[in-house]
């Protein structure tokens, strides 16, 4: 589990188009880390097209968004080619930064309990410190929220 004012646990990560991403060797630009439950559904669907909107005005705020599910890479690279997405997709297809992050987590759905990912954006600053964590994510008016937080940093 995460909390606000500790180091965001580092990680190399698979990324659509080929290649990995080290969050360490990002510093010092603060990254948008979002956690979503899977590649092509509604929701997941909506959040990133609203992160590839902002995506421009989060370069001039000096950021990267990253976003990150249990999809594989080839998943990753149909969704962002089916919806044009302009946001970097990492495959944590073992679930160990999401364990890691605490965002794996029991869910119910239908009367059903299964291990999914929470929807959690997590905001780290350029000295690869957490500085904010939305759980729980509502996709309308997130990705502007966020940028909001990378303004303040």
């Amino acid at each position: 589990m995460i909390d606000i004012d500790a180091p965001a646990p580092d990680f190399t990560l698979p990324r659509d188009g080929g290649g990995e991403i080290t969050l360490s060797t990002l510093q010092p630009k603060p990254v948008v880390l979002y956690f979503y439950p899977r590649d092509d559904t509604s929701g997941c669907t909506k959040q990133a097209l609203a992160f590839t909107e902002a995506l421009e005005d989060f370069e001039a705020a000096g950021a990267v968004v990253l976003g990150v599910s249990k999809d594989t890479v080839a998943k990753h690279d149909k969704f962002r080619d089916k919806h044009g997405l302009g946001v970097t997709l990492l495959s944590d297809a073992e679930s160990d930064v999401c364990e890691r992050y605490g965002v794996f987590k029991e869910k119910k759905m239908y009367g059903k309990t299964f291990m999914g990912i929470e929807r959690t954006t997590v905001l780290i600053d350029g000295a690869g410190t957490i500085r904010q964590i939305w759980r729980k994510v509502k996709v309308p008016g997130h990705a502007d929220a966020v940028l909001e937080a990378v303004r303040a940093l």
